[in-house]
């Protein structure tokens, strides 16, 4: 018992040390409650073209199924809240984006962080994850205590929102669990009543075929004509969620070089992003998230949200 609690003071003040703005413990076990839902929400396609998310439904509720033996998973939170914002003529890109990809910044400090655990405590078995395999964040990070699942289906915190990445280690050590954190959306519906798309269809409920993120990031063909004049000039990724939620007022840019905001994206005039060719799409975005939409698509969202 006595190790178990050194143990997870080590490592909660370790994910302080590196930069994480909150650290959660919950016990590896079948996450019973989630499966109905994610079964649910497959049923209903509300994953549009995203069929990876059909694939691995037995790992993304039993973590021992990622992990041989799995007893913790330690939940992260990475703030990337900007402390400048686009120019506001011109297309928009979710906040998340403004700097460098986010996969490659954190996975590097989950990497530190296994190897800080197995160096101090010894022959630790575990893996590292940042949106990138089969595992439900949110519910883990709402099972350790950080936050709550909100009404847009975004981990919420009173201290500081929701503009932060998730992140996990899943290890196959014992330490000790954090409560979970209740509820504190109350009777707001802000965010049901700003999405563009509708695509927030009940409380807790997201249809992500009808998401903005979803058109202008994940779907390969072309996005469907009704959804015309309702993009609110989006063109990769979507904050209006987030940002008409009364908790992120409590917000504050973080931290992290390696997000600092592309001068160049900042100053993007609307003619700009018009024009804007192959050879300085490459440029701008060689280590964004952004990339990942590539040149065609992000073309193909600049003409949608075009006024007809």
């Amino acid at each position: 018992m006595k190790n178990k609690k050194h143990y997870t003071e080590l490592i909660k003040n370790e994910a302080k040390r590196l930069g994480f703005i909150s650290c959660g413990i919950s016990r590896a076990e079948f996450l019973e409650d989630e499966a109905p839902r994610l079964e649910k929400w497959l049923k209903m396609k509300m994953n549009g073209e995203m069929k990876y998310m059909e694939n691995y439904f037995e790992k993304r509720l039993d973590p021992t199924k990622l992990v041989d033996d799995a007893k913790s998973i330690i939940s992260l939170t990475y703030n990337y809240y900007p402390e400048d914002l686009q120019n506001k003529e011109a297309p928009k890109v979710s906040k998340y984006a403004y700097g460098m990809d986010y996969h490659y910044v954190i996975k590097e400090k989950l990497n530190f962080f296994l190897t800080f655990i197995k160096d101090k405590i010894g022959d630790v078995h575990g893996r590292a994850f940042v949106d990138s395999a089969p595992i439900l964040e949110k519910a883990w990070a709402a099972k350790s205590g950080i936050g709550w699942v909100g009404k847009n289906s975004n981990l919420i915190t009173k201290q500081v929102g929701s503009f932060y990445f998730l992140a996990e280690l899943i290890v196959d050590l014992d330490l000790d669990y954090d409560t979970i954190e209740s509820d504190h959306c109350g009777q707001c519906t802000a965010c049901i009543d700003s999405c563009p798309t509708e695509a927030i269809t009940e409380p807790y409920v997201v249809d992500g075929s009808k998401c903005i993120s979803y058109f202008t990031i994940e779907l390969k063909e072309n996005i469907p004509q009704e959804f015309k004049g309702k993009f609110d000039d989006w063109v990769f990724g979507c904050d209006v969620c987030q940002d008409v939620c009364p908790w992120n007022k409590f917000s504050k840019p973080h931290k992290e070089p390696l997000f600092q905001s592309s001068s160049e994206l900042m100053k993007m005039s609307r003619d700009e992003w018009n024009e804007i060719t192959e050879e300085t799409f490459n440029k701008i975005f060689k280590n964004s998230a952004v990339k990942r939409t590539g040149y065609k698509r992000l073309t193909r969202n600049l003409n949608f949200i075009k006024s007809p």
